[in-house]
């Protein structure tokens, strides 16, 4: 029973915030296309590198739906510097991640996620620059395209919620649902005293071990940082966690060595796993008590919580477009193979 109260918690909190985040992201797809960020980016550059890493904080793309954009970034010519640069700072965060760590993390750790992602990517897209000479042999010209002229608003306003609400949603939702039900499953089964033995150095390379191979995406890691905070983590490892594992995983490397080399895949391992480390310390070191009091009301209010009918509403409603989204990620596919 405490892991269902956990759980509808989590949901209660995450709804408002995600939802919201889900329509800025409809909003952001509409103006920003690949098309558009190619042309932006122009040649591989520092200048090119900074416009990538910006570009890449808000838009609402996660691990694996992040590669197929690179790589028609690399294959229309876009360098290893700036393409290394979208590739980790895009994953690392994105609107609806963001809105999601407001909602459950409060505002500090909101501010920092994306800076620190900028940042990443950034140092990312430099090294690669400097020291990656990687050539892609089968660089393709850029295709003209025309979207049949104007749109209208209402069709505008559709394109927004089937973005939102479809394709992306149906993205992460199975990684989300996962990301909750293991959060709350770690907030009531996890011994309170589960981090206090253990050093900063221990802390953070059980981070390092289990984030850089494992497969999650922004949004779905942020319930688990909190339930690993709440149960004495410091805020400066969740947002190593945060960093470290929707930037980086197996499958990922595998297919990216192809397109920015083994020694590129190197150097942006390297460049999130130093600039998450400088950021935990920094935090740990300088503002603990900034996130510690962000999470009492957490701690302290939500085990006899009493939500408004709104808030139950919207979590019934977040629920409901979650398992939506498994069925046509998921299980659609494989009933159709049948």
């Amino acid at each position: 029973m405490a892991f269902f109260i956990a759980f509808w918690d989590f949901l209660v909190l995450s709804a408002p915030y995600l939802l919201f985040g889900l329509i800025i992201s409809g909003i952001i797809n509409q103006v920003l296309s690949v098309g558009l960020v190619q042309r932006w980016l122009g040649r591989d550059s520092v200048s090119s590198i900074v416009k990538s890493s910006l570009a890449g904080v808000p838009l609402p793309l996660c691990s694996c739906s992040v590669i197929p954009t690179a790589v028609t970034l690399r294959k229309n010519g876009v360098g290893n510097g700036a393409t290394s640069s979208f590739l980790i700072s895009t994953p690392e965060s994105g609107v609806d991640s963001i809105m999601l760590t407001y909602g459950l993390m409060g505002l500090p750790m909101a501010i920092l996620r994306p800076i620190a992602a900028f940042i990443s990517g950034f140092i990312a897209g430099v090294l690669n620059l400097a020291f990656n000479d990687f050539e892609l042999k089968d660089l393709e010209e850029e295709k003209k395209c025309c979207h049949g002229g104007s749109k209208s608003k209402q069709s505008r306003i559709k394109e927004i919620f089937s973005f939102g609400f479809g394709k992306l949603l149906d993205d992460i939702a199975g990684w989300l649902l996962i990301g909750i039900v293991i959060g709350a499953a770690l907030n009531v089964f996890l011994p309170d005293d589960i981090f206090s033995n253990l050093g900063m150095l221990s802390n953070r390379l059980i981070i390092l071990l289990i984030g850089i191979p494992m497969y999650i995406c922004a949004s779905a890691s942020t319930p688990i940082a909190l339930s690993l905070m709440l149960k004495g983590l410091s805020p400066g490892c969740a947002i190593l966690f945060l960093l470290i594992g929707p930037a980086t995983n197996i499958s990922n490397i595998a297919v990216l060595q192809k397109y920015i080399g083994i020694k590129g895949i190197v150097l942006n391992l390297i460049a999130i796993s130093v600039v998450g480390l400088a950021f935990s310390f920094l935090i740990d070191m300088t503002m603990p008590d900034l996130f510690t009091s962000a999470l009492k009301p957490i701690k302290e209010g939500h085990d006899h919580a009493h939500f408004s009918w709104w808030e139950n509403v919207m979590a019934v409603l977040m629920l409901g477009l979650l398992l939506k989204g498994i069925y046509q990620e998921n299980l659609k596919p494989l009933l159709k193979s049948r």
